[in-house]
């Protein structure tokens, strides 16, 4: 059974940090791209930063260069790592396959930046 476990968010000042993990279970991890996705009220869940299995990323225009991705296959468990937060970037963050969306989705954490 698929489980993805997301912690680290947290409430945080304009500027700030903070590193989110997630935790897989139930798949065949160093076999997966993951990524990270958000979803603000009222808008479509997006995604925000993939790693493939080689390691190359890629992210959202509007984290790059403030949003890094990261994974250690050992542990199961993909990281963010999210710098210059800005209130906009306030949203229930998820993680899951980049190529491959495993069912069902965790239950995110939440990440909220006050101005």
């Amino acid at each position: 059974q698929v489980q993805l476990v997301e912690s680290g968010g947290g409430l945080v000042q304009a500027g700030g940090s903070l590193r989110l993990s997630c935790v897989a279970s139930g798949i065949i991890f160093s076999n997966n791209a993951m990524g990270w996705y958000r979803q603000a009220p009222g808008k479509q869940r997006e995604l925000v930063a993939t790693m493939t299995t080689g390691g190359r990323t890629n992210y959202a225009d509007s984290v790059k260069g403030r949003f890094t991705i990261s994974r250690d296959n050992a542990k199961n468990t993909v990281y963010l790592q999210m710098n210059s937060l800005k209130p906009e970037d306030t949203a229930v963050y998820y993680c899951n396959g980049a190529q491959y969306r495993f069912t069902p989705w965790g239950q995110g954490t939440q990440v909220t930046v006050s101005s």
